[in-house]
Protein backbone atom coordinates (compact mmCIF):
# COMPACT_ATOMS: atom_id res chain seq x y z
CA UNK A 1 0.00 0.00 0.00
CA UNK A 2 1.43 3.13 -1.31
CA UNK A 3 1.57 6.66 1.66
CA UNK A 4 0.72 9.62 0.19
CA UNK A 5 0.84 12.95 2.21
CA UNK A 6 -0.83 15.74 0.39
CA UNK A 7 -0.23 19.47 1.58
CA UNK A 8 -2.90 21.92 1.22
CA UNK A 9 -5.28 18.80 1.50
CA UNK A 10 -8.24 21.11 2.88
CA UNK A 11 -8.94 22.75 -0.54
CA UNK A 12 -11.82 22.11 -2.46
CA UNK A 13 -9.91 20.52 -5.42
CA UNK A 14 -7.11 18.59 -4.13
CA UNK A 15 -10.09 17.44 -1.46
CA UNK A 16 -11.58 15.52 -3.55
CA UNK A 17 -8.11 13.70 -5.53
CA UNK A 18 -7.62 12.61 -2.06
CA UNK A 19 -10.88 10.88 -1.42
CA UNK A 20 -10.76 9.62 -4.53
CA UNK A 21 -7.28 7.34 -3.98
CA UNK A 22 -8.93 6.68 -0.45
CA UNK A 23 -11.12 4.88 -1.71
CA UNK A 24 -9.19 2.97 -3.91
CA UNK A 25 -8.27 1.15 -0.67
CA UNK A 26 -4.54 0.76 -2.57
CA UNK A 27 -3.19 3.88 -1.08
CA UNK A 28 -2.98 5.63 2.69
CA UNK A 29 -3.69 8.87 2.74
CA UNK A 30 -2.32 11.46 5.16
CA UNK A 31 -2.69 15.53 4.98
CA UNK A 32 -2.19 18.84 6.50
CA UNK A 33 -3.47 22.18 6.35
CA UNK A 34 -2.88 25.69 7.33
CA UNK A 35 -5.99 25.41 9.77
CA UNK A 36 -9.40 23.70 10.62
CA UNK A 37 -12.17 23.68 8.04
CA UNK A 38 -15.76 21.82 7.29
CA UNK A 39 -13.40 19.47 4.84
CA UNK A 40 -10.77 18.68 7.32
CA UNK A 41 -13.98 17.31 9.74
CA UNK A 42 -15.00 14.96 6.89
CA UNK A 43 -11.41 13.83 5.45
CA UNK A 44 -10.63 12.61 9.31
CA UNK A 45 -14.44 10.57 9.27
CA UNK A 46 -13.13 9.07 6.23
CA UNK A 47 -10.39 7.75 8.45
CA UNK A 48 -7.76 9.56 7.08
CA UNK A 49 -4.87 11.56 9.48
CA UNK A 50 -4.94 15.23 8.86
CA UNK A 51 -3.05 17.78 11.24
CA UNK A 52 -3.63 21.60 10.98
CA UNK A 53 -1.78 23.74 11.06
CA UNK A 54 1.47 22.72 9.08
CA UNK A 55 3.88 20.50 10.83
CA UNK A 56 7.33 19.06 9.33
CA UNK A 57 6.46 15.84 12.15
CA UNK A 58 3.58 14.44 9.63
CA UNK A 59 6.45 13.94 7.26
CA UNK A 60 7.30 10.14 7.81
CA UNK A 61 8.05 7.40 5.49
CA UNK A 62 5.80 8.12 2.69
CA UNK A 63 5.93 7.75 -0.52
CA UNK A 64 4.97 10.47 -2.19
CA UNK A 65 3.84 13.91 -0.98
CA UNK A 66 1.48 16.16 -3.05
CA UNK A 67 1.69 19.63 -2.59
CA UNK A 68 -1.64 22.03 -3.57
CA UNK A 69 -0.66 25.08 -5.47
CA UNK A 70 -1.47 27.76 -2.48
CA UNK A 71 1.61 25.80 -1.03
CA UNK A 72 5.27 27.75 -1.26
CA UNK A 73 8.50 26.46 -1.32
CA UNK A 74 8.97 27.60 1.93
CA UNK A 75 6.29 24.93 3.41
CA UNK A 76 7.90 23.60 6.22
CA UNK A 77 6.28 20.01 5.26
CA UNK A 78 7.57 20.53 1.49
CA UNK A 79 11.10 21.21 2.52
CA UNK A 80 10.78 18.03 5.08
CA UNK A 81 9.66 16.21 2.65
CA UNK A 82 12.47 17.29 0.32
CA UNK A 83 15.01 16.56 2.67
CA UNK A 84 14.05 13.43 2.86
CA UNK A 85 14.25 12.54 -0.41
CA UNK A 86 10.47 11.88 -0.93
CA UNK A 87 9.01 12.00 -4.32
CA UNK A 88 7.29 15.34 -4.07
CA UNK A 89 4.44 16.53 -7.17
CA UNK A 90 2.13 19.65 -7.92
CA UNK A 91 -1.24 18.92 -7.84
CA UNK A 92 -0.53 19.34 -11.67
CA UNK A 93 1.78 16.73 -11.86
CA UNK A 94 0.45 14.05 -10.12
CA UNK A 95 -2.27 14.01 -12.15
CA UNK A 96 -1.36 11.54 -15.18
CA UNK A 97 -0.31 9.58 -11.89
CA UNK A 98 -4.17 9.65 -10.96
CA UNK A 99 -6.00 9.48 -14.17
CA UNK A 100 -3.45 7.84 -16.62
CA UNK A 101 -5.32 4.56 -16.59
CA UNK A 102 -8.90 6.62 -16.97
CA UNK A 103 -11.63 7.56 -19.48
CA UNK A 104 -11.35 10.57 -18.44
CA UNK A 105 -15.01 13.38 -19.61
CA UNK A 106 -12.85 16.31 -18.54
CA UNK A 107 -15.08 19.60 -18.37
CA UNK A 108 -12.98 22.97 -18.46
CA UNK A 109 -13.65 26.64 -18.77
CA UNK A 110 -13.84 29.88 -16.77
CA UNK A 111 -17.49 29.70 -16.09
CA UNK A 112 -19.79 26.88 -15.43
CA UNK A 113 -17.27 24.08 -15.48
CA UNK A 114 -18.59 22.58 -11.95
CA UNK A 115 -21.89 23.02 -12.46
CA UNK A 116 -21.56 21.06 -16.26
CA UNK A 117 -19.25 18.89 -14.31
CA UNK A 118 -21.98 17.79 -11.97
CA UNK A 119 -24.71 17.81 -14.97
CA UNK A 120 -22.46 15.15 -16.23
CA UNK A 121 -21.85 13.00 -13.64
CA UNK A 122 -25.64 12.51 -13.38
CA UNK A 123 -25.46 11.27 -17.47
CA UNK A 124 -22.53 9.31 -17.28
CA UNK A 125 -21.58 6.55 -14.88
CA UNK A 126 -17.94 6.27 -12.93
CA UNK A 127 -16.05 8.32 -10.91
CA UNK A 128 -16.63 12.12 -10.37
CA UNK A 129 -14.06 14.49 -9.02
CA UNK A 130 -15.18 18.18 -9.32
CA UNK A 131 -14.29 20.99 -7.17
CA UNK A 132 -17.36 21.91 -5.97
CA UNK A 133 -20.26 19.97 -3.73
CA UNK A 134 -22.98 17.99 -5.93
CA UNK A 135 -26.04 18.03 -4.45
CA UNK A 136 -26.91 14.73 -5.80
CA UNK A 137 -24.27 12.75 -3.36
CA UNK A 138 -23.16 15.22 -1.41
CA UNK A 139 -19.75 15.36 -1.87
CA UNK A 140 -16.72 16.66 -4.74
CA UNK A 141 -15.98 13.27 -5.15
CA UNK A 142 -17.74 9.93 -5.82
CA UNK A 143 -16.36 6.64 -6.10
CA UNK A 144 -16.83 3.87 -8.63
CA UNK A 145 -15.48 0.43 -10.21
CA UNK A 146 -15.27 1.77 -13.31
CA UNK A 147 -12.92 3.21 -15.99
CA UNK A 148 -14.83 6.29 -16.34
CA UNK A 149 -13.75 9.36 -14.35
CA UNK A 150 -15.55 12.87 -14.69
CA UNK A 151 -13.43 15.76 -13.57
CA UNK A 152 -13.66 19.15 -13.28
CA UNK A 153 -10.31 20.61 -15.26
CA UNK A 154 -8.42 23.77 -14.01
CA UNK A 155 -7.12 26.17 -16.31
CA UNK A 156 -5.49 28.73 -13.33
CA UNK A 157 -2.29 26.45 -13.59
CA UNK A 158 -2.78 25.02 -16.59
CA UNK A 159 -3.21 21.27 -14.79
CA UNK A 160 -5.48 20.65 -17.14
CA UNK A 161 -3.03 19.97 -19.62
CA UNK A 162 -2.09 16.93 -17.73
CA UNK A 163 -5.75 15.30 -16.92
CA UNK A 164 -5.93 12.59 -20.02
CA UNK A 165 -9.25 13.67 -21.39
CA UNK A 166 -11.03 11.14 -23.47
CA UNK A 167 -13.77 13.73 -23.74
CA UNK A 168 -13.36 17.00 -23.27
CA UNK A 169 -15.77 19.89 -22.67
CA UNK A 170 -15.62 23.64 -22.88
CA UNK A 171 -17.97 26.11 -21.94
CA UNK A 172 -15.74 29.08 -22.45
CA UNK A 173 -12.65 30.17 -22.99
CA UNK A 174 -12.96 33.88 -20.79
CA UNK A 175 -10.01 34.95 -19.95
CA UNK A 176 -8.85 34.38 -15.94
CA UNK A 177 -6.03 33.59 -13.99
CA UNK A 178 -3.91 35.65 -16.68
CA UNK A 179 -1.10 35.92 -13.97
CA UNK A 180 -0.35 32.52 -14.32
CA UNK A 181 0.42 33.03 -17.81
CA UNK A 182 1.94 36.11 -17.81
CA UNK A 183 -0.84 37.86 -19.27
CA UNK A 184 0.14 36.89 -22.32
CA UNK A 185 -3.85 35.90 -24.35
CA UNK A 186 -1.87 33.99 -26.67
CA UNK A 187 -0.28 31.54 -24.53
CA UNK A 188 -3.51 31.39 -22.83
CA UNK A 189 -5.44 30.52 -26.09
CA UNK A 190 -3.06 27.73 -26.54
CA UNK A 191 -3.59 25.96 -23.25
CA UNK A 192 -7.47 25.77 -23.95
CA UNK A 193 -6.15 24.36 -27.91
CA UNK A 194 -3.66 21.82 -26.57
CA UNK A 195 -6.60 20.92 -23.90
CA UNK A 196 -9.10 20.00 -26.68
CA UNK A 197 -6.37 18.38 -29.02
CA UNK A 198 -5.75 16.14 -26.46
CA UNK A 199 -8.91 14.68 -26.33
CA UNK A 200 -10.76 12.31 -28.91
CA UNK A 201 -14.13 14.10 -28.41
CA UNK A 202 -14.41 17.23 -28.43
CA UNK A 203 -17.48 19.66 -27.12
CA UNK A 204 -17.60 22.84 -26.82
CA UNK A 205 -19.65 26.54 -26.81
CA UNK A 206 -19.18 27.55 -30.15
CA UNK A 207 -20.38 31.08 -29.23
CA UNK A 208 -17.47 31.94 -27.12
CA UNK A 209 -15.19 34.46 -28.64
CA UNK A 210 -11.90 32.28 -29.08
CA UNK A 211 -13.93 29.10 -29.37
CA UNK A 212 -15.60 29.91 -32.52
CA UNK A 213 -12.66 30.38 -34.38
CA UNK A 214 -11.12 26.99 -33.67
CA UNK A 215 -10.49 24.85 -36.40
CA UNK A 216 -10.81 21.69 -34.75
CA UNK A 217 -13.57 19.05 -34.58
CA UNK A 218 -15.72 19.41 -32.36
CA UNK A 219 -19.50 18.94 -31.27
CA UNK A 220 -20.88 22.16 -31.57
CA UNK A 221 -23.31 24.33 -29.17
CA UNK A 222 -24.89 27.56 -30.73
CA UNK A 223 -26.51 28.54 -27.86
CA UNK A 224 -28.35 31.49 -29.33
CA UNK A 225 -30.08 28.85 -32.34
CA UNK A 226 -29.38 25.38 -30.78
CA UNK A 227 -31.30 25.91 -27.31
CA UNK A 228 -34.78 27.59 -27.92
CA UNK A 229 -38.13 27.56 -25.84
CA UNK A 230 -36.65 28.34 -22.74
CA UNK A 231 -39.07 28.79 -19.47
CA UNK A 232 -38.85 28.92 -15.96
CA UNK A 233 -40.97 26.38 -13.94
CA UNK A 234 -41.42 26.69 -10.25
CA UNK A 235 -41.91 23.39 -7.70
CA UNK A 236 -42.29 24.00 -3.96
CA UNK A 237 -40.55 27.53 -4.64
CA UNK A 238 -37.48 26.27 -6.44
CA UNK A 239 -36.73 26.34 -9.77
CA UNK A 240 -36.44 24.49 -12.73
CA UNK A 241 -35.42 25.54 -16.25
CA UNK A 242 -37.69 23.42 -19.42
CA UNK A 243 -35.89 23.93 -22.75
CA UNK A 244 -35.78 22.45 -26.57
CA UNK A 245 -32.23 21.19 -27.66
CA UNK A 246 -31.42 21.41 -31.54
CA UNK A 247 -33.48 18.21 -32.56
CA UNK A 248 -32.88 16.29 -29.48
CA UNK A 249 -36.18 17.21 -27.86
CA UNK A 250 -36.98 18.58 -24.88
CA UNK A 251 -34.88 18.54 -21.67
CA UNK A 252 -35.42 19.90 -18.13
CA UNK A 253 -32.90 20.79 -15.15
CA UNK A 254 -32.97 22.21 -11.94
CA UNK A 255 -31.27 25.66 -11.72
CA UNK A 256 -32.43 28.74 -13.06
CA UNK A 257 -31.15 31.22 -15.96
CA UNK A 258 -30.03 31.00 -19.93
CA UNK A 259 -26.18 29.55 -18.46
CA UNK A 260 -27.77 27.03 -16.59
CA UNK A 261 -29.78 25.75 -19.93
CA UNK A 262 -26.66 26.04 -22.10
CA UNK A 263 -24.59 24.03 -19.47
CA UNK A 264 -26.93 21.49 -19.30
CA UNK A 265 -26.96 21.35 -23.42
CA UNK A 266 -22.87 21.03 -23.03
CA UNK A 267 -23.26 17.57 -20.47
CA UNK A 268 -26.27 16.47 -22.91
CA UNK A 269 -24.16 16.79 -25.98
CA UNK A 270 -21.43 14.93 -24.28
CA UNK A 271 -23.67 12.41 -22.62
CA UNK A 272 -24.36 11.71 -26.18
CA UNK A 273 -21.78 10.07 -27.31
CA UNK A 274 -22.35 7.68 -24.83
CA UNK A 275 -25.80 7.06 -23.06
CA UNK A 276 -28.90 7.20 -24.96
CA UNK A 277 -31.34 10.13 -25.22
CA UNK A 278 -34.49 8.92 -23.06
CA UNK A 279 -31.66 7.78 -20.40
CA UNK A 280 -29.97 11.33 -20.50
CA UNK A 281 -33.80 12.93 -20.16
CA UNK A 282 -34.51 11.31 -17.41
CA UNK A 283 -31.40 10.88 -15.27
CA UNK A 284 -30.39 14.86 -15.81
CA UNK A 285 -33.55 15.26 -13.55
CA UNK A 286 -31.26 13.81 -10.48
CA UNK A 287 -28.90 16.79 -10.93
CA UNK A 288 -30.17 18.90 -7.77
CA UNK A 289 -27.26 21.78 -8.11
CA UNK A 290 -24.10 22.03 -6.96
CA UNK A 291 -23.27 23.74 -3.30
CA UNK A 292 -22.42 27.46 -3.41
CA UNK A 293 -23.61 28.21 -6.70
CA UNK A 294 -27.16 29.60 -6.84
CA UNK A 295 -27.57 27.70 -3.94
CA UNK A 296 -30.91 27.93 -2.06
CA UNK A 297 -30.92 27.54 1.51
CA UNK A 298 -34.08 29.35 2.21
CA UNK A 299 -36.78 29.83 -0.19
CA UNK A 300 -40.78 30.92 0.85
CA UNK A 301 -43.44 33.27 -0.38
CA UNK A 302 -41.73 36.15 1.38
CA UNK A 303 -37.85 35.61 1.74
CA UNK A 304 -35.22 33.89 -0.45
CA UNK A 305 -31.79 33.48 0.48
CA UNK A 306 -28.89 32.75 -1.87
CA UNK A 307 -25.34 31.68 -1.53
CA UNK A 308 -23.33 31.86 -5.00
CA UNK A 309 -19.44 31.12 -5.63
CA UNK A 310 -19.99 34.05 -8.42
CA UNK A 311 -16.42 35.91 -7.77
CA UNK A 312 -16.24 37.66 -11.17
CA UNK A 313 -18.36 40.33 -12.65
CA UNK A 314 -19.55 38.40 -15.70
CA UNK A 315 -20.69 35.06 -13.43
CA UNK A 316 -22.61 37.44 -11.24
CA UNK A 317 -24.38 39.21 -14.06
CA UNK A 318 -25.43 36.39 -15.52
CA UNK A 319 -26.62 35.30 -11.98
CA UNK A 320 -28.28 38.19 -10.98
CA UNK A 321 -30.12 38.20 -14.22
CA UNK A 322 -31.32 34.63 -13.14
CA UNK A 323 -32.17 35.98 -9.63
CA UNK A 324 -34.41 38.99 -10.90
CA UNK A 325 -36.23 36.09 -13.07
CA UNK A 326 -36.86 34.15 -10.27
CA UNK A 327 -38.02 36.86 -8.18
CA UNK A 328 -40.49 38.12 -10.07
CA UNK A 329 -41.88 34.69 -10.37
CA UNK A 330 -42.09 34.25 -6.92
CA UNK A 331 -43.80 37.97 -6.72
CA UNK A 332 -41.25 39.02 -4.82
CA UNK A 333 -39.90 42.57 -5.84
CA UNK A 334 -37.06 43.72 -3.21
CA UNK A 335 -33.38 42.18 -4.48
CA UNK A 336 -30.23 42.96 -1.94
CA UNK A 337 -27.16 41.79 -3.11
CA UNK A 338 -24.10 40.90 -0.35
CA UNK A 339 -20.82 40.86 -2.34
CA UNK A 340 -17.21 40.05 -0.84
CA UNK A 341 -14.86 40.64 -3.13
CA UNK A 342 -12.30 38.03 -3.40
CA UNK A 343 -8.30 38.72 -4.55
CA UNK A 344 -7.15 42.65 -4.61
CA UNK A 345 -6.09 41.41 -7.97
CA UNK A 346 -9.25 40.43 -9.23
CA UNK A 347 -11.04 43.27 -7.80
CA UNK A 348 -8.70 46.14 -9.63
CA UNK A 349 -8.89 44.31 -12.92
CA UNK A 350 -12.67 43.91 -13.15
CA UNK A 351 -13.34 47.14 -10.88
CA UNK A 352 -16.01 48.60 -13.26
CA UNK A 353 -17.39 45.70 -14.35
CA UNK A 354 -18.48 45.12 -10.37
CA UNK A 355 -19.79 48.26 -10.60
CA UNK A 356 -22.30 47.62 -13.40
CA UNK A 357 -23.56 44.71 -12.45
CA UNK A 358 -24.35 45.51 -9.04
CA UNK A 359 -26.82 48.60 -10.35
CA UNK A 360 -29.39 46.34 -10.99
CA UNK A 361 -29.91 45.56 -7.32
CA UNK A 362 -32.25 47.38 -4.81
CA UNK A 363 -29.49 47.23 -1.82
CA UNK A 364 -25.85 46.18 -1.88
CA UNK A 365 -24.04 44.99 1.04
CA UNK A 366 -20.86 44.83 0.47
CA UNK A 367 -17.81 42.93 3.36
CA UNK A 368 -14.32 43.50 3.28
CA UNK A 369 -12.05 41.66 0.33
CA UNK A 370 -11.25 38.04 1.24
CA UNK A 371 -7.95 38.78 -0.02
CA UNK A 372 -6.48 35.01 0.09
CA UNK A 373 -3.08 35.86 0.57
CA UNK A 374 -2.51 38.92 -1.58
CA UNK A 375 -1.64 41.77 -0.21
CA UNK A 376 -3.59 45.23 -0.69
CA UNK A 377 -3.13 46.95 -3.94
CA UNK A 378 -4.42 50.56 -3.53
CA UNK A 379 -7.80 49.86 -4.31
CA UNK A 380 -10.11 52.10 -1.51
CA UNK A 381 -13.54 49.95 -2.02
CA UNK A 382 -15.82 52.34 -0.32
CA UNK A 383 -14.31 55.38 -2.28
CA UNK A 384 -15.03 53.07 -5.38
CA UNK A 385 -18.79 52.24 -4.64
CA UNK A 386 -20.65 54.88 -3.66
CA UNK A 387 -24.38 55.03 -3.73
CA UNK A 388 -27.59 55.92 -0.89
CA UNK A 389 -28.49 52.24 -1.12
CA UNK A 390 -24.54 50.71 -0.82
CA UNK A 391 -23.88 49.74 2.80
CA UNK A 392 -20.77 48.33 4.43
CA UNK A 393 -20.31 45.98 7.05
CA UNK A 394 -17.67 43.66 8.80
CA UNK A 395 -19.42 40.84 8.70
CA UNK A 396 -23.71 39.21 7.94
CA UNK A 397 -25.12 36.62 10.25
CA UNK A 398 -27.50 34.24 9.26
CA UNK A 399 -30.48 34.07 11.81
CA UNK A 400 -33.02 31.55 10.86
CA UNK A 401 -34.89 33.15 8.03
CA UNK A 402 -33.53 36.31 8.23
CA UNK A 403 -29.51 37.83 7.89
CA UNK A 404 -28.37 40.58 10.13
CA UNK A 405 -25.77 42.76 10.44
CA UNK A 406 -24.12 46.17 11.87
CA UNK A 407 -23.33 48.66 9.59
CA UNK A 408 -20.05 50.64 9.35
CA UNK A 409 -21.72 53.12 11.99
CA UNK A 410 -22.74 50.24 14.40
CA UNK A 411 -26.30 50.36 13.37
CA UNK A 412 -28.00 47.15 13.31
CA UNK A 413 -30.05 45.80 10.22
CA UNK A 414 -32.08 42.53 9.71
CA UNK A 415 -33.29 41.30 6.19
CA UNK A 416 -35.71 39.19 6.44
CA UNK A 417 -37.85 39.68 3.25
CA UNK A 418 -37.23 39.86 -0.68
CA UNK A 419 -34.29 38.09 -1.99
CA UNK A 420 -31.21 38.47 -1.26
CA UNK A 421 -28.19 36.89 -2.32
CA UNK A 422 -24.59 36.30 -1.29
CA UNK A 423 -21.69 36.58 -3.90
CA UNK A 424 -17.89 35.87 -3.24
CA UNK A 425 -15.47 32.58 -3.28
CA UNK A 426 -14.19 32.93 0.31
CA UNK A 427 -15.97 32.94 3.80
CA UNK A 428 -19.53 34.76 2.62
CA UNK A 429 -20.58 31.24 2.21
CA UNK A 430 -19.91 30.11 6.28
CA UNK A 431 -21.44 33.77 7.22
CA UNK A 432 -24.58 33.17 5.23
CA UNK A 433 -24.96 29.34 6.72
CA UNK A 434 -24.50 30.91 10.42
CA UNK A 435 -20.96 28.51 10.44
CA UNK A 436 -18.43 30.64 11.06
Amino acid sequence: MKKVHFIGIGGIGISAIAKFLHEKKTYEITGSDIKESEIITELRALGMKINTPHDKSAITNQDIVVYSAAIKPDNIELIAAKNKNIKCLSRKEALPYILNDKRVFAVAGAHGKSTTSAMLSSLIEGSVIIGAVSKQFGSNMKYAKSENVIFEADESDSSFLNSNPYLAVVTNAEPEHMEYYGFDLEKFHLAYRGFLERAKIRVINAEDEFLKNLNIDCIKLYPSRDITDVKMLLRDYQPFISFNLKGLGKFEVFGLGEHIAIDASLAILAANCEVGLENIRKNLLNFKGIKKRFDILVANKNFVLIDDYGHHPTEICATLKSAQEYAKKLGIDKITAIFQPHRWTRLKANLNAFKECFKTVDDLIILPVFAAGEAQNGIDVKDEFKGKNIIFTQKVKRNGEAIEFNDEFGVKHRVDSGLVIGFGAGDITYQLRNES
